[in-house]
């Protein structure tokens, strides 16, 4: 299966200072991310999965390289420039689901379009859409206090759709679930590449999810030790 890029690192590296020493969290990174590729990275501790992952968010900014995204180097935005495309251009799912504690489904679920300038009744519309979508049309008003951990995982999945984006990251989006309903929302989001068309990047020990990649790109110590194809 053949993709056009979408995502281009070039030279990637990012190092940091620690107690005086260098950590070199990357170190020259050169890879391609294809459009409506579903991509797993994986690697230890430290092997530079989670900076790489950040990297392809625009949520840090390398300390060497080029990150591209359909030929833009996201490095050189602006602030204002970098909130417009994580806003507009990239959905994200966390491990720990970073919901509002104090806000409904709905309302989780809508607030990116609100970021987004979208007109509050559209951005409310298509929130009940999205959750209906993932199975939580009968969970709309309910806190996620109220939800299982799959349910809450449901809504960040939903959450991540609210403004289009052509990109999802996903950080371990099974790490706090049970076998089942990590596997419930591994078809999900399987499905949601395919029918969409989302080029999927995550970050994942998962073994189920590995199974289901596209390709796996395997890390340690800074670098791409192998790639595999799912």
């Amino acid at each position: 299966m053949s993709f056009d890029s979408v995502i281009e690192l070039k030279g990637l590296k990012r190092y940091y200072n620690v107690g005086g020493e260098t950590v070199k969290a990357l170190d020259g990174v050169d890879l391609e991310i294809g459009r409506g590729e579903y991509l797993s990275l994986v690697g230890p501790s430290g092997s530079g999965k989670t900076t790489l992952f950040n990297m392809i968010g625009g949520l840090d900014r390398p300390t060497e390289g080029i990150v591209e995204i359909d030929g833009v180097d996201i490095s050189k935005l602006d602030a204002y420039e970098l909130a417009w495309l994580r806003c507009r251009r990239i959905g994200y799912i966390f491990q720990n689901f970073n919901l509002i504690t104090v806000l409904t489904a709905l309302e989780n679920v809508a607030l990116p379009t609100v970021f987004a300038g979208t007109p509050h009744d559209e951005g409310l519309k298509k929130a009940k859409k999205l959750l209906e979508s993932v199975g939580l049309g009968e969970r709309l008003n309910h806190k996620p206090s109220q939800l299982s951990a799959g349910q809450q995982q449901r809504v960040a999945m939903a959450r991540a759709l609210a403004n289009e984006p052509t990109i999802i990251l996903a950080d371990e989006p099974t790490g706090n679930l049970d076998l089942n309903t990590g596997t419930e929302i591994i078809d999900l989001l399987h499905g949601l590449n395919k029918t969409r068309g989302l080029t999927l990047v995550a970050a994942t020990h998962d073994l189920k999810m590995i199974k289901a990649s596209d390709r796996v790109i395997w890390m340690r110590d800074g670098r791409v030790e192998k790639i595999e194809r799912g």
